[in-house]
């Protein structure tokens, strides 16, 4: 679904990259017991730049929309990543914030996080597998990287995607995706590595008009 098909149903917003960060921001907001906020799929950081300007044209954002939150990974550069949206929000005619979590303008107000937080690099897996450092299955999952690197395999290009899959491996049901195990409730929410994420979300949920 891109972005000009959605149908604006709430007066806060939070734009997330893809379908798999729509289903993992949805069952925690589902978790924290937010009744007003609609999640946008952007359509990947690439299509940030036009799709976030189709969306500020719309009739319903400009009408109805009182707050924007967006979330991005912050890769290997997290200053460049924030740079990236700020730049989008610019280029839509929207505020445009000073730096991370910290909101700009009125009607919409408009906040960015970058994932894994903190001025790190990374990105929203890392977050969930700093959530889960404790858990016994975290041994196992090093000890198959482990493996390879004895066995001369080649690594993932991505590893903490990997390291997620090997994670969720682990659990009652395995084969789910990070959404997905996030709808299931494996990923401890009342973990302090999602504290500054959900300070994000109801921060977002609290500004009025």
């Amino acid at each position: 679904m891109g972005v000009a098909t959605i149908d604006i149903t709430e007066s806060h917003l939070l734009v997330v990259e893809g379908k798999e960060e729509e289903v993992f921001f949805g069952a925690l907001i589902k978790h924290l017991g937010l009744q007003k906020v609609q999640i946008i799929p952007i359509g990947g950081k690439k299509n940030l730049r036009q799709n976030l300007k189709i969306l500020a044209k719309s009739p319903q954002f400009k009408n109805a929309v009182v707050a924007m939150g967006i979330v991005r990974d912050a890769d290997d550069n997290p200053a460049a990543a924030f740079q990236s949206v700020s730049d989008a929000l610019q280029a839509a005619g929207l505020s445009v914030p000073e730096s991370p979590s910290m909101p700009a303008g009125n009607t919409p107000k408009i906040t960015i996080m970058i994932l894994p937080e903190g001025g790190a690099s990374g990105m929203l897996e890392d977050l969930c597998l700093k959530a889960v450092e404790n858990d016994n299955a975290r041994i196992c999952v090093e000890q198959y990287f482990q493996c390879l690197q004895q066995k001369g395999l080649s690594f993932p290009r991505n590893m903490s995607k990997a390291r997620v899959q090997v994670f969720l491996a682990s659990r009652s049901e395995s084969g789910k995706r990070l959404g997905e195990a996030a709808e299931a409730g494996y990923w401890p929410w009342d973990n302090q590595a999602f504290a500054e994420v959900k300070k994000f979300i109801k921060q977002i949920d609290t500004i009025e008009s």
